[in-house]
């Protein structure tokens, strides 16, 4: 329970939730982006074999 006291309370602890927060953010980007552009390259891909 003091280590959520820490995480929520004092400068480090807030920064070090920010910065999970911005990870988990840009590691869902990503897989959003790449996912994305993957599914393009596929239908790119099928559309230059007809």
């Amino acid at each position: 329970m003091s280590a959520l006291k820490i995480l929520f309370t004092t400068d480090v602890g807030l920064m070090t939730a920010a910065g999970f927060v911005f990870m988990l953010g840009m590691g869902a980007f990503f897989v959003r982006y790449f996912l994305k552009h993957m599914k393009e390259d596929a239908k790119r891909a099928a559309a230059a074999k007809r």
